[in-house]
């Protein structure tokens, strides 16, 4: 019997593996979390993610597969399914991967098995990257805003320019008439103080 890849096998054997894996994760899109012990819980979480891989597709093909592996026979899975495809893939259409998370609880009390909640990670991507891109609109909104000061700036030293342009173009005459008058005015001021 070939070793499996993904650690022992759990229960009596293949078929019954595929049947407790196909319940848990049936059980598992159906409540959103799972208490379990910790080796299902890894066994389950490569498997629950491939099928929501499979239901992120979306097609006819990803459908019966996903049938297939959950032995959707009754109505109940049927329902279940159609919970998958239709709430749960959207809501990880953005998420690449890691759409489980195993959370450790302590042991259970009859035979002192370690147990664990595996649950959808329903949240949105990271925050981090949603603050990325907050910032790069925010700095993609100030561009526009930055170009406009640097406009007004220009305009207002076209201004000065044509100031300095109309003062040098001021007659000698004018110049030196305004000259004699501030030089009297100054003579005038400090005889007055004495």
């Amino acid at each position: 019997m070939p070793t499996p890849t993904k650690g022992p096998r759990l229960g009596g054997g293949p078929a019954h593996e595929k049947l407790m894996l196909a319940n848990l994760s049936a059980q598992l899109f159906e409540n959103r979390s799972i208490t379990t012990t910790v080796t299902k819980a890894k066994r389950l979480r490569p498997y629950a993610e491939r099928l929501i891989t499979l239901a992120k597709k979306g097609d006819l093909a990803a459908r019966r597969r996903v049938v297939a592996q959950i032995s959707a026979k009754n109505a109940t899975n049927q329902g279940i399914v159609h919970e998958l495809f239709t709430v749960i893939a959207p809501a990880m259409a953005e998420r690449e991967g890691g759409y489980t998370r195993i959370t450790k609880i302590g042991s259970r009390k009859g035979d002192n098995a370690p147990m664990a909640v595996i649950e959808l990670v329903m949240e949105p991507v990271s925050p981090k990257q949603k603050v990325v891109r907050d910032a790069e609109a925010a700095a993609a909104a100030a561009a526009p805003a930055e170009e406009e000061p640097a406009e007004e700036q220009a305009a207002a030293d076209a201004v000065e320019a044509e100031a300095s342009d109309e003062a040098a173009a001021e007659t000698p005459a004018d110049t030196e008439a305004d000259e004699t008058a501030a030089e009297a005015a100054a003579e005038e001021t400090p005889e007055e103080d004495k």
